[in-house]
């Protein structure tokens, strides 16, 4: 081969090179934009009762927790009027979505969304009961202890255009049957919604489930034909995340979960166990995922 045929061949090889490269970057930032992190967290309402690890004393850890890991959306569970003001002071890229569970306006716990407001702009969003009067402001039914919310907001990606649903809950702690109901509550209310706007919108749901994967509220969050949810946590992940305040002080129960719908694929999943060497911030422990949204062919 000539000199000339040489160089002519190892420009076209360096050329190749380039338009891979460029692709792979454009591909990577592609599937970046396309990359949603999530967070559910219970962060344990503001009591005296809880004494050295009440509000005051860990406002400043939940929310150092919160901007170091940077999640898109993230969903808290028990968080009363004063908490909402504090986490808002703390976190400005963020605006929320949320009601108190009592009244509908400020009393009571928020099952609130937090977003990046400069990433996302809602669409619509709402908040109902879980009893048998959904629409009805501090309603609760069955054998519920304490009255429980879902805060759900439909979202705009401002970058991709995309949108999507997200969902955060609480259900009770004390009733069995009331845990069920709610489950199917849930499910029944979001194929409905999709059904009514005709729309088969991705749906992320996060919260405080109060129930075991072997337990009924749970497989009924994941059975269903119409809207069968995954669950971002591998099934060979174990990790507690109802813990107490205390490290190693007990047994960590799985009770915090975030399904997602079959739009998502879960790309990272973490229980973040972060604590000062004694306390953790609440006495739940954070769940993060992250996914990408398949891509609809």
């Amino acid at each position: 081969m000539s000199y000339f045929g040489s160089s002519r061949c190892i420009e076209n090889v360096n050329m190749i090179r380039y338009f891979l490269t460029v692709f792979g970057i454009l591909h990577l930032t592609l599937a970046m934009s396309q990359s949603l992190s999530v967070m559910s967290y219970n962060i344990r309402l503001d009591t005296e009762a809880d004494g050295i690890n009440r509000w005051a004393n860990r406002t400043g850890r939940v929310v150092a927790l919160i901007k170091k890991y940077n999640p898109d959306v993230f969903g808290v569970q028990e968080a009363l009027h004063n908490q909402m003001g504090d986490l808002q002071a703390g976190l400005g890229e963020y605006s929320f979505v949320g009601v108190g569970r009592d009244d509908g306006q400020e009393k009571g716990e928020y099952s609130a969304i937090f977003f990046k407001k400069e990433k996302f702009k809602i669409i619509q969003q709402g908040t109902f009961w879980l009893s048998t009067t959904p629409q009805v402001a501090g309603s609760k039914s069955w054998d519920a202890a304490i009255t429980r919310i879902v805060t759900w907001a439909r979202f705009h990606d401002n970058a991709s255009g995309a949108e999507f649903v997200l969902a955060n809950t609480h259900f009770d702690h004390l009733g069995k049957v009331a845990r069920e109901n709610s489950a199917t509550l849930i499910k029944g209310y979001f194929q409905g919604y999709m059904y009514g706007y005709g729309k088969n919108l991705p749906l992320i749901i996060t919260g405080d489930f109060n129930s075991a994967p072997d337990e009924l509220p749970y497989q009924t969050m994941i059975m269903g034909n119409d809207l069968a949810l995954l669950d971002s946590r591998p099934a060979t992940d174990h990790t507690g995340t109802f813990c107490g305040f205390e490290v190693n002080k007990m047994d960590c129960r799985t009770i915090d979960y975030i399904f997602h719908s079959q739009h998502w694929t879960t790309t990272q999943y973490h229980v973040i166990q972060d604590h000062d060497g004694k306390y953790y911030p609440s006495d739940h422990l954070p769940v993060l995922a992250t996914f990408i949204r398949k891509s609809e062919k």
